[in-house]
């Protein structure tokens, strides 16, 4: 009798985003006639930056010759690209971290959920609340949670993001294992500065706990005085590891590639307390399960780090941001306080005690407007919602525009 892991029971629902497009696809079905704006889900909207798409051409006319064809490539990334990540996003700025610590993939979704497998099921696991599903839910898989009770999972430690702490979770007031954190943030579009991250830094070291660090939106960070990466803050590279993604700087949701950063010195403990380094078991974890992101899409990423990549990414991410300014503008002009679309892409918006799934089937159905219901986050997300600056400008104005009719 074939028997099924039965962590996979306790999962809430359909995955968020799934459960958004299965509401929104039944309304279009009912409503042909209705013009849809998408402010939800936070794919973005433009095209590649035209550096990548050049680089991208060439590659794939590599691949039609007998002399420059790639087969299997290695599984941690090319070395042009890896190089060109180290070079430019770490030590341009003055962060210590080398090509070899560098993991490319296919997405940082991927890789933060793939990477609690090399730690046992009966760690304490610290996960902020609201919070991007997929660090939830791929712990909850893999049995380190008990049953769902009021709206949580026991067993894991909610660090709770509200807007008394400036939705930045404070230090947890008991020892944990592994530590989720994501800024700028997923869905609340906050920002940490140096000093709060020290913090969390300080108590890592101290409790020889690890941080994931989720940073797939720091290209939007324009405030010089945040850090964005966690290696800015000492002793970060003991303590630990860094996602980055280029899906929303330079729109590769639809080509994806991804990386993850790995420390040669970042470390975890065996059970009888001897210190072993995450970098060579992330590497043959990755080995054994990965076989690389593609020879044209890694040349396409490289680009990025080109003079006119480097120009045209920054065009496309001041592009959101516009749209997120708009956003932001309007929505507090209509009296709703909100956190975020400074220096990140959402706007995390207080619904004035609406319930988050009313709030966002009142934006569908009256405005034709997707949005994002907090709760879905998490349970400190209840009577939120999160708007998207990934769309159109013309897009975002008409999007505000019926909201404002509607509220």
């Amino acid at each position: 009798m074939i028997t099924i892991n039965e962590n996979f029971l306790k999962l809430q629902d359909s995955y968020l985003f799934s459960n958004i497009a299965g509401r929104v696809a039944a309304f279009q079905e009912n409503n042909p006639q209705k013009n849809i704006i998408k402010l939800g889900i936070g794919d973005v909207t433009r095209p590649l930056p035209p550096a990548c798409i050049a680089a991208l051409h060439k590659a794939v006319d590599e691949m039609a010759g007998d002399a420059t064809f790639k087969g299997y490539g290695p599984e941690q990334g090319y070395e042009f690209l890896r190089q060109a990540i180290a070079d430019n996003d770490f030590r341009a700025r003055g962060i210590e971290v080398s090509a070899d610590e560098i993991f490319i993939s296919d997405g940082a979704k991927c890789d933060t959920g793939n990477i609690q497998e090399l730690f046992t099921t009966d760690i304490k696991v610290a996960i902020p609340d609201p919070v991007y599903p997929v660090y939830l839910d791929t712990n909850v898989m893999a049995g380190r949670t008990g049953d769902y009770v009021d709206g949580r999972y026991q067993g894991i430690y909610y660090l709770e993001s509200i807007k008394e702490n400036n939705f930045i979770p404070d230090l947890p007031n008991k020892d944990v294992d592994l530590i989720y954190l994501c800024f700028p943030n997923n869905p609340t579009g906050s920002t940490i500065s140096r000093e709060g991250l020290k913090k969390w830094v300080d108590y890592a070291v101290e409790s020889k706990a690890l941080i994931l660090f989720d940073a797939a939106y720091e290209a939007f960070i324009r405030d010089k005085t945040l850090p964005k990466s966690i290696y800015e803050i000492p002793g970060a590279r003991e303590v630990a590891i860094e996602f980055r993604s280029f899906s929303k700087n330079a729109g590769f949701t639809g080509t994806r590639c991804a990386f993850t950063v790995v420390p040669k010195e970042c470390r975890g403990f065996d059970s009888k307390g001897k210190i072993h380094y995450l970098h060579a078991l992330w590497n043959r974890r990755h080995c054994t399960k990965f076989n690389g992101v593609s020879y044209p899409i890694q040349r396409a990423a490289a680009a990025v780090y080109s003079e006119e990549g480097k120009t045209q990414t920054k065009e496309l991410t001041d592009y959101y941001l516009k749209n997120a300014a708009i956003i932001k503008k309007e929505i507090t002009a209509l009296g709703f306080s909100s956190g975020g679309g400074d220096n990140a892409p959402y706007i995390w918006i207080d619904g004035q005690g609406r319930d988050s799934w009313d709030f966002f089937d009142m934006l569908l159905k009256q405005a034709g407007v997707v949005c994002t219901p907090g709760s879905g986050f998490g349970k400190c997300g209840q009577g939120y919602i999160r708007l998207s600056a990934f769309n159109s400008l013309e897009n975002v104005e008409e999007a505000m525009n019926r909201i404002k009719t509607t509220l």
